[in-house]
């Protein structure tokens, strides 16, 4: 079935429908100075195709959050969340099927680059199941795939231009289809804005961008002054989804508006110059500039006095004394429910609180009753579990380092983290991607080699490869270092493999 939704109406009075199973494989390209009303085009598209289609809008002014009241959109507010918070956004939302607007209103431009690459990132490297159709709709796309160095790093550009380039080139085939919109084609890289087969044009001045929009038509140089008497509201349309020769459309309205509106002519406030002179030149309050902010003390050194500083809580008595002999059973027991949980073949790609679940049912079943582990304790089994780690290991007082260094990262890597340092605290060969992505939960090979990356960026370890190209990873300041191992091999080492199934 082919669906077509309605863009507004041609000059002759014709509706001027777009398909959209086509705009999913050929991308669009939306291009018209300040005024000339592309925000409405694109909220027009988002609004006409939110029953069809998930949707992610990469919002650098905060015009599209209104879409939330009456589409359902979840807006996510850049600014509260670290860019890893933003890229595990991004694979929930697909992994869920939720449409957001990323809103990066109030951050810089740097920070605005860097948030939208690791929610782009997010949303393209999901695994090939979730792979369902999407559109992700950039506005003032030159922002973000800029074709020259601006004032911001290099580091900032290269990752915000990759994102653009992996979405615009190889987001096809992942099911994401992108809608770029720019003031100015000639700020947009070329290699961006030449993967788009279908065009609106919209109003233009500049002779350079006006050249560019006529090349990307196919029309002649002398007709491109046509877009200079383009009215507001008013595109050229071509593309496989649009039409086949240029035609001139006026777009529809809107059942949204910005939350931000034109601002409107109105009359000055009535004041004497005395009165305006009385407010505008009083004495400015007090300076109330911030102090110095003092340099950030390094978190391992403050979670290290913390623990030192820590009170020895006494555990409280019991009404009924259990023996030794009984708390030991009850652990071996509990050990065994779990080992029984994570042999299931995808136990490893489960979410923690299905997992937990199973767990709860398995115990009651062995009879332990209120010996249950709550689900905090369970995450910390399953992570030592799946670190191949025993209870004589853990209580061994040089692994409380480990331990207390893990507690940096977030809770779904200090597992990964925990196996690399066992293989380094035994001299095992490092561990492969694929046994790093299992233990994280995923599929992706890319993420593993991310998550070491980012482990490496906190100070916990070193990476290196010998000759051979094998990896070797080191930890920091404890110097415990793994074998070499192959980065592509499927599977733990043996002598790991046999301790996880031993823990």
């Amino acid at each position: 079935m082919t669906v077509a939704i309605e863009m507004g109406q041609t000059t002759a009075g014709a509706a001027a429908a777009m398909d959209l199973e086509e705009l999913l494989a050929t991308r669009l390209l939306v291009q018209g100075n300040s005024g000339s009303g592309k925000s409405h085009l694109l909220r027009r598209l988002l609004e006409q195709s939110a029953p069809w289609v998930q949707q992610a809008i990469i919002d650098p002014e905060g015009d599209f959050v209104t879409l939330a009241e009456r589409f359902g959109h979840l807006v996510i507010e850049a600014e509260d969340h670290t860019e890893r918070g933003l890229q595990v956004a991004g694979e929930r939302a697909r992994l869920h099927r939720v449409s957001t607007v990323l809103n990066l209103e109030g951050l810089d431009a740097e920070n605005q680059m860097r948030r939208a690459a690791a929610f782009l990132g997010g949303l393209f490297d999901v695994d090939r199941d979730h792979w369902y159709p999407m559109l992700v709709v950039v506005d003032e796309a030159q922002l973000f795939a800029p074709a020259v160095a601006g004032e911001v790093s290099d580091e900032a550009r290269k990752l915000s231009l990759g994102a653009m380039t992996n979405l615009m080139c190889r987001g096809r085939k992942r099911g994401l289809a992108g809608i770029i919109a720019t003031q100015r084609l000639a700020k947009l890289a070329k290699n961006v804005a030449a993967e788009a087969s279908n065009f609106l044009m919209g109003r233009t001045f500049l002779d350079i961008d006006m050249a560019r929009a006529a090349d990307l038509l196919g029309m002649e140089r002398r007709q491109a002054e046509a877009f200079r008497d383009l009215e507001r509201g008013q595109f050229m349309a071509l593309g496989p989804a649009l039409s086949r020769r240029p035609l001139r459309l006026n777009i529809g309205p809107t059942d949204t508006s910005p939350r931000n509106s034109t601002p409107r002519l109105m009359p000055l406030p009535e004041a004497t110059l005395e009165d305006a002179r009385a407010v505008i030149l009083a004495a400015p309050p007090p300076d109330a500039s911030r102090p110095q902010r003092r340099p950030a003390p390094d978190l391992l050194e403050q979670l290290r006095a913390a623990k030192a500083a820590a009170p020895v809580i006494q555990p409280e008595a019991v009404e009924v004394p259990v023996s030794a002999e009984e708390l030991a059973e009850r652990r071996e027991r509990v050990d065994r429910t779990l080992r029984a949980v994570l042999a299931a073949p995808d136990a490893g790609f489960r979410a923690i609180g299905v997992l937990y679940q199973e767990f709860v049912v398995r115990c009651r079943i062995e009879g332990l009753g209120s010996a249950v582990p709550d689900l905090n304790e369970f995450r910390r089994m399953l992570t030592h579990a799946r670190a191949g780690l025993g209870t004589d290991l853990t209580e061994d007082d040089a692994w409380q380092d480990v331990a207390l260094r893990a507690s940096i990262l977030p809770d779904d890597m200090q597992g990964v983290f925990m196996m690399i340092a066992r293989a380094a605290k035994e001299g095992w060969p490092c561990p492969g991607d694929a046994a790093i992505a299992r233990a994280y939960g995923s599929h992706s090979l890319r993420r593993a080699q991310r998550l070491l990356g980012y482990m490496e960026e906190q100070g916990l370890i070193v990476v290196q490869l010998d000759g051979g190209g094998r990896r070797i990873v080191t930890l920091v300041e404890l110097a415990w270092a793994t074998a070499p191992g192959d980065p592509h091999g499927d599977d733990l080492p043996a002598e790991q493999v046999a301790s996880a199934a031993s823990a």
